[in-house]
């Protein structure tokens, strides 16, 4: 762990990460990415020690509500959260300032911050986020090996729905001759469908991979899937953007199951859904 004082808290499009670098090993992680400027090792996590007084002064000053946003380039709930407890201090400035909060986990820590959660959702707008990229979960425990798996994650999901928490799946990445097939997708739908979430991201089915994260992510595959390197390399080549072979057919398969049972899907749809208060979570904040 290495602690760091940071000059400012929010992006202009109030984003918000607490910690830099992350402990979940999944194999495919976009944010070891060199462009991202992590330049210690990736599992020694970087902890904002002035997060919370930052974020509070912040949003004191703020008269125009927004979704507070989280987790978009390292989990809050990493293993180190049971300890620093910065994510719960963190929503409860968000509550008492009468923002909303968008959550993006993989962690079944989330639950512990259920009730916080509640009060953001009545005051103004709570939505968490889940990553679902494997329904097998042998596949699972090789993907992503030091995390709550897909199930955990499901039955996460299920406790937030039956909490009023609107919630919303990515499933992504989803990584070509690994996990792109019909049968993880449509396992992974069952389980939106079950818990009733209100939205899905796919991303056009595919992955990412740049310098930093692709070399890491080819010694995975050559320690979990030998030979496989190989096929990545003759087929995408250095490229950014890594789609898959069955991309299409199976991005138009996850919408149509998301249409038959009333699941936001789309890139824009599923943003605005999250960004939005709404028009009676709108006005000023009178209590902040």
């Amino acid at each position: 762990m290495r602690k760091v004082t940071a000059k400012s808290i929010l992006s202009s499009e109030n984003n918000m990460n607490i910690y830099r670098g992350c402990t979940h090993g999944c194999i495919y992680c976009d944010s070891r990415s060199e462009c991202y400027g992590m330049t210690d090792t990736f599992e020694d996590i970087e902890v904002k020690v002035n997060a919370v007084a930052l974020l509070d002064r912040t949003l004191s000053k703020r008269r125009k509500r927004a979704v507070i946003k989280t987790g978009s380039m390292t989990d809050p709930y990493i293993p180190l959260e049971k300890e620093l407890r910065h994510m719960k201090q963190c929503l409860e400035v968000i509550e008492r300032h009468g923002f909303g909060a968008s959550v993006i986990t993989k962690s079944d820590l989330v639950l512990r911050d259920i009730d916080l959660l509640q009060k953001i959702n009545r005051k103004a707008k709570c939505v968490v986020q889940m990553t679902l990229t494997t329904f097998d979960e042998d596949l699972c425990k090789k993907l992503e090996p030091k995390v709550a798996t897909t199930r955990r994650r499901f039955e996460v999901l299920k406790e937030l729905q039956k909490a009023g928490i609107p919630t919303v799946v990515w499933i992504t990445p989803i990584l070509p001759f690994i996990n792109d097939s019909t049968e993880n997708i449509e396992g992974i739908l069952s389980y939106c469908i079950d818990a009733k979430v209100r939205g899905l991201l796919t991303f056009g089915i595919g992955m990412t991979l740049r310098q930093g994260n692709r070399e890491y992510f080819y010694s995975k595959l050559d320690e979990l899937f030998p030979g496989l390197k190989r096929e990545y390399i003759r087929t995408f080549g250095l490229s950014y953007i890594v789609r898959s072979p069955n991309s299409e057919r199976l991005d138009r398969h996850a919408r149509r199951l998301c249409e038959e049972n009333g699941i936001i899907f789309g890139t824009k749809e599923v943003f605005d859904f999250v960004s939005e208060l709404g028009p009676e979570n709108s006005q000023l904040c009178l209590w902040a």
